[in-house]
């Protein structure tokens, strides 16, 4: 009877709220637990006569699709289901960019807790969405908690018919996925509808034309400096910046020789090329439209109790940031390197060797204008001048961000020589934060010799670098450095230990998934 008492329990939870719908047949009663019976005993009976209980029939569910792509090894599988478990889980987005990089996927008994897991971290999607092959995005579709997967990365999940009815991550997708393929098709979709798009939309949309930039976008992108939206206008300015020979960077360079000239002096009885600067003296509505705020970003806000950066150098480097570096290698007619190596006097100073006491400009912005310029227009010859000419030795951050203009196969021994140049400075766990991983080669060298000294030193100070280094080195040093941590003295700190492990955990981890 026990066995009874349960699954009578079981059976009539939540009829105390409404008496269940009484079936043709069955006997009329007061007693709501009886009728439930009589109405069970009613279905048995025409169930054994064959017949079948009319009832809204379900909505199929599409099947699952087939995949095209083979899933993981089974031990790197095993491993994935440990870190989902939560061991060692930052490594999470390297085994999901690594299986997706070898061409595989996440295995379908892993897909609900990896979808779930992204849930609740957006940084995490982009990774799922490139490793849970077709059946994450079907299993997506069936959970509205995971519906962020559905139209993510390059795949809008659709047709033409997703910028008309798809939601902006989705038309964004698909815009990217044209512009890529069709440029002037994607531009002439978004002129169509630009009007009536909200402001946020706009901006997104037109963050698209990154891709596939051309000439052919100028006209476009001059009237969206009108923009009403302020994202839409900065957007704007910053790709007519990028593009080569529009009448945007033209207009920049006028303004840009207005402010930098080639100056011959004599010092030390020879005569040399100097570069002259005058900063702008006004700012005008003609500078605002082209994207150079009156009041500039707080990105030129003084660091550590330095001297403040004046509006009008400011201007400078703003304007020396947006301007073609072919520029100042026509001005000049000297390579990169040389440009970025002379000296550098304010106009109506006595050689520029000294700071102005108003900080309105000195070589300093230059110099950054040109990183900054560097950087918005990809140019390798520029970056590499800017960090092996010794000139930004003060503004560590701003040339770690120049490391990814170079080629790769330049960037570690680039990277370990900016390391050795802020060593022991407080900087240097800022310019590492700009290095993505991996650390290989010269830089994994020079991050391993830093942790020795550290950890031989052993001061207060030493203990906080070793816990923040430690914890950017775990997911972006090259696995093999844990045979040289392992060298250190037995008393290493604990953040080294746990570093040691972390590693050794990614070594198995990447081997695994090479079977």
């Amino acid at each position: 009877m026990t066995a009874w008492n349960e699954h009578v329990t079981a059976a009539l939870l939540g009829t105390e709220r409404r008496d269940p719908p009484a079936l043709p047949g069955a006997p009329a009663t007061g007693d709501r637990p009886g009728r439930l019976l009589d109405q069970a005993a009613v279905l048995a009976v025409r169930r054994r006569a064959g017949r079948v209980p009319a009832v809204e029939a379900p909505v199929p569910v599409a099947l699952a699709p087939v995949e095209d792509v083979p899933v993981v090894p089974g031990p790197a599988a095993a491993r994935l289901r440990r870190i989902l478990g939560g061991e060692q889980i930052r490594v999470l987005p390297e085994w999901l960019d690594a299986a997706a990089g070898r061409g595989l996927r996440v295995p379908a008994q892993s897909l609900p807790d990896l979808l779930e897991r992204g849930r609740g971290d957006r940084v995490l999607r982009p990774s799922i969405a490139r490793a849970a092959g077709r059946r994450g995005v079907w299993l997506a579709l069936q959970n509205t908690d995971w519906a962020y997967l559905v139209g993510s990365g390059d795949d809008p999940g659709g047709g033409p018919e997703v910028w008309e009815t798809g939601t902006r991550n989705r038309r964004v997708a698909y815009l990217t996925m044209l512009r890529g393929t069709d440029p002037g098709k994607a531009r002439e979709l978004l002129r169509e509808t630009w009007a009536t798009e909200p402001a946020p939309d706009r901006a997104a949309f037109l963050a698209t034309f990154a891709h596939g930039l051309s000439l052919d976008d100028e006209e476009f992108l001059e009237s969206a400096l009108e923009d009403r939206g302020k994202d839409v206008r900065q957007y704007a300015s910053d790709l007519l910046a990028r593009m080569p020979g529009s009448a945007y960077g033209e207009r920049m360079a006028a303004r840009a020789r207005a402010c930098l000239t080639a100056e011959q002096r004599v010092a030390r009885g020879r005569r040399q090329t100097w570069v002259r600067v005058e900063p702008p003296e006004a700012h005008g509505d003609d500078l605002a439209r082209d994207g150079v705020p009156f009041h500039p970003s707080g990105s030129f806000a003084p660091r550590g109790g330095g001297a403040p950066v004046g509006t009008r150098a400011a201007w400078l480097r703003e304007i020396l940031a947006r301007t073609p570096l072919s520029t100042w290698t026509e001005l000049f007619a000297l390579p990169p390197m040389e440009i970025v190596c002379l000296p550098i006097g304010v106009a109506g100073g006595s050689g520029g060797s000294s700071p102005q006491d108003d900080r309105e400009s000195d070589g300093r912005d230059v110099h950054i204008g040109w990183a900054r310029a560097a950087l918005g227009q990809h140019d390798a010859e520029w970056a590499r001048a800017l960090l092996k000419g010794g000139v930004m030795v003060d503004e560590p951050e701003a040339l770690a961000d120049l490391l990814s203009v170079l080629p790769e196969a330049e960037r570690d021994a680039a990277a370990a020589d900016l390391i050795r140049w802020v060593e022991g400075q407080p900087d240097m766990l800022r310019v590492l934060e700009r290095v993505p991983g991996p650390w290989t080669g010269a830089l994994a060298s020079a991050v391993v010799a830093t942790l020795a000294a550290a950890t031989e030193r052993h001061t207060r100070r030493d203990e906080h670098l070793i816990t923040q280094l430690c914890r950017l080195a775990d997911q972006r040093l090259d696995p093999a450095a844990a045979s040289r941590l392992e060298l250190l003295e037995p008393a290493v700190p604990r953040a080294v230990t746990e570093l040691i492990a972390t590693l050794r955990f990614r070594d198995e981890m990447l081997k695994e998934l090479n079977q």
